[in-house]
């Protein structure tokens, strides 16, 4: 699906690693409340920064997991890790699939699980149009592993009913003015296919009112946001992902999601509301939010929020017969 494979050497993984500032790291730490001994779950490695502060907090008694789609990740993370304490397994795999994966290697419950559902620097150098920044072919899948029946931004925009289009970019970018830059899609493929993120951006542009251009957000933000969530299928993997967590979960484990737009955020509440009517108990009645000075060093983290769930209930896992 990606459309420029990165090489990167075991040192410049490590150094880039490194650079990476993970949003809320010391917060989702503390929240997380990790022991040494426990099997923890990062459910998202992008840069690793998590990663390498969880397998810190592990001894040799510990066992950390870590998810991701991408290749280059699941490479930062060995690198980054390859001198930590605990057994380590990086899958490179959907965090939807926890539960089997994490069974073919014999863990049939964890202690704490992690889900950091914002974006990387290395996401957007990856070359797959993730960026209306960058002219990059509109691709917007975080595997890389594709073929011709796997779902990009570009054959939604081209193939896609307007209706359809619309109704996306309305639903899962919150755009107001989706029914507009659906017709200019559609108008704009009559003449010639999107192939570009510039072409794309340029379109929504001239779609939306002047006044709406010369926002605090470029006007592509949002449908590039509803395109991505449409290509990854990510509410249903966050739900499914979030569910199966849960239910691997050891009495007294805690998830932690940090989320960055509203439609997430409302995903979490309400799996968390659920959960409680099944014993759970939030440790986050509001949501944890980046202090200021994360802020002022690192603007992207402005729109993250922290929050956490703890299973208080004994379910019966494989390990205990």
């Amino acid at each position: 699906m990606r459309t420029r494979q990165v090489h990167t050497s075991s040192d410049s993984a490590l150094s880039a690693a490194l650079i990476h500032r993970s949003v809320l790291l010391h917060e989702a730490i503390e929240q997380l409340s990790i022991k040494p001994g426990d099997t923890v779950v990062d459910a998202t490695l992008g840069g690793a920064g998590h990663a390498r502060k969880i397998a810190m907090q592990l001894d040799t008694r510990g066992t950390f997991v870590g998810f991701d789609l991408d290749h280059d990740a699941i490479v930062r993370a060995e690198v980054a890790l390859k001198n930590a304490k605990p057994k380590i397994y990086c899958i490179e795999d959907n965090f939807k699939n926890i539960a089997q994966r994490l069974g073919e290697r014999g863990i049939e419950a964890v202690d704490k699980v992690l889900f950091d559902l914002g974006w990387s620097s290395f996401q957007l150098e990856a070359g797959r149009g993730f960026s209306f920044l960058k002219d990059e072919p509109l691709m917007m899948t975080y595997s890389k592993n594709g073929d011709e029946s796997t779902l990009t931004a570009e054959k939604i925009v081209n193939e896609w009913e307007e209706s359809s289009i619309a109704d996306v970019i309305y639903g899962w970018g919150e755009e107001r003015y989706a029914r507009r830059i659906a017709r200019a899609i559609v108008e704009y493929r009559q003449v010639k296919p999107v192939k570009t993120t510039f072409e794309l951006a340029e379109i929504v542009k001239a779609a939306v009112p002047r006044s709406y251009r010369n926002g605090r957000l470029h006007p592509a933000t949002k449908t590039f946001q509803a395109l991505r969530i449409a290509v990854n299928d990510e509410l249903r993997v966050l739900q499914e992902g979030i569910r199966g967590a849960w239910h691997l979960l050891n009495q007294k484990g805690r998830i932690a999601v940090i989320t960055f737009h509203s439609i997430e955020d409302r995903v979490v509440k309400k799996l968390f509301a659920e959960f409680e009517k099944e014993g759970g108990e939030r440790i986050t009645r509001a949501p944890i939010k980046p202090s200021q000075e994360e802020i002022a060093s690192n603007p992207r983290s402005r729109s993250a929020k922290l929050r956490v769930i703890e299973k208080n209930t004994y379910e019966f896992h494989k390990k205990d017969k």
